[in-house]
């Protein structure tokens, strides 16, 4: 009887960290404005600072592996942390609840509302500011923590510049990369911190699988298409290569999938942009850009299964290379490779504050002292994110009537 009810107390204990995941993810979808930079500000604020889920260098060490791997790095960060609390049920929790309610808007865009402008409206300018306050504040709490020597900001002040001087989809992985060579070099011997309270709860047997079925869907795709002609592989296998090569965000999958579906007449160009506007009035991940696509083609369930297409990959990748990460991480000198690699994240996060964030955000001065309103009341006031949201929306609005 003792067992059991260790058990049922284990299961309960289990069932409740599953459901606090899901609204605190679902929140996250619902409110998370500004692309993938901003995303990762937000999950900073709400995993980290709030509810101190993962410690700062933890919260680090993952997102520079998510930026280092192909795919949309704010999922991929939602992913690992629902892995870290409930294992790969959590990453599949955490997943949906991030993504489904930009899928859920994005497919009703497509069968209801496809055409209308809403890029240029009122409140979407004010969500724009939001993600700069947002930002702001993920960098200068990371800034502190990541970059406390010269050397690092040394290493910052190169990720910045590079990025910012040659914006290509491979500049941030060449930067990373020299990052990790640079701090390999001059930290190996250096202890630091390689303390962790977190820990990812998949066998590396596990995480073989997932990246031989990466793998192995990215080579067999393409070659099923041909054989089969089948219209559903054909639009799997084309969403699922646009997800599996995109380093640097979302924008970057753009001519991707326009390349894709434009020119065999699967979708016209002008509901191709029509529908990419609408994306980025929504929150959560960019990438579901691709359930407007399905659903222009095939309806809602074309919709979903575009979705699944675009984001495998991204999942594939990160339950595939977690188990191994963490073995990694704890070596003294691949620890200093991971101390370079985390300062030049903060330059990739100061790059992409100024672009695109700040340069399509603040257009005047009204817009830059909205954006230190806002500034004040999430860093000065400790007001909730959505407090942050909804003020941003109202006042955008407002600005716009006013102007």
């Amino acid at each position: 009887m003792k067992h059991e009810a260790v058990r049922e107390d284990k299961r309960r204990t289990s069932m409740q960290t599953l459901v606090e995941l899901w609204l605190v993810s679902t929140k996250l979808g619902l409110t998370s404005f500004g692309g993938p930079i901003a995303h990762i500000g937000y999950f900073h604020e709400e995993y980290v600072r709030r509810r101190k889920w993962m410690d700062e260098k933890s919260y680090a060490d993952l997102v520079a592996l998510c930026q280092f791997l192909p795919g949309p790095a704010s999922s991929q960060v939602g992913i690992g942390i629902g892995v870290m609390r409930a294992g790969v049920l959590g990453g599949i929790i955490s997943f949906l609840g991030f993504t489904l309610p930009s899928v859920l808007a994005l497919i009703i865009f497509a069968l209801i509302l496809q055409g209308i402008d809403i890029e240029n409206s009122g409140w979407i300018h004010g969500l724009k500011v939001v993600a700069v306050a947002v930002v702001a504040q993920a960098i200068l709490g990371m800034a502190q923590k990541l970059t406390p020597d010269l050397k690092r900001k040394a290493l910052a002040l190169f990720a910045l510049v590079a990025t910012l001087l040659w914006q290509t989809s491979y500049t941030q992985v060449v930067v990373i990369l020299i990052a990790a060579i640079f701090g390999f070099l001059i930290y190996s011997k250096n202890n630091g911190n390689t303390d962790s309270k977190n820990q990812f709860p998949i066998s590396r047997r596990f995480g073989v699988i997932c990246l031989s079925l990466f793998f192995t869907l990215l080579i067999l795709l393409p070659l099923v298409r041909e054989v089969t002609s089948w219209h559903w592989i054909a639009v799997f296998d084309s969403f699922y290569r646009s997800g599996s090569l995109v380093f640097g965000g979302g924008h970057v999958v753009l001519p991707l999938l326009e390349r894709e579906f434009v020119p065999n007449g699967w979708i016209s160009k002008e509901v191709f942009l029509a529908g990419y506007g609408a994306a980025q009035a929504v929150p959560g991940p960019l990438f579901t850009f691709a359930a407007y696509l399905g659903a222009v083609m095939n309806g809602g369930i074309g919709g979903l299964i575009a979705t699944l297409a675009i984001f495998l990959p991204a999942f594939l990748l990160i339950l595939g290379t977690l188990p191994f990460w963490e073995a990694l991480r704890r070596n003294q000198k691949i620890n200093g490779a991971l101390m370079g690699v985390n300062a030049a994240v903060v330059g990739i996060l100061i790059s992409a504050f100024y672009q695109p964030i700040w340069t399509s955000s603040i257009m005047e001065p009204m817009d830059f002292a909205f954006a230190a309103v806002l500034f004040s009341m999430l860093v000065y006031w400790k007001l909730p994110p959505w407090v942050i949201v909804v003020t941003g929306a109202a006042g955008g609005s407002l600005l716009t009537f006013l102007s």
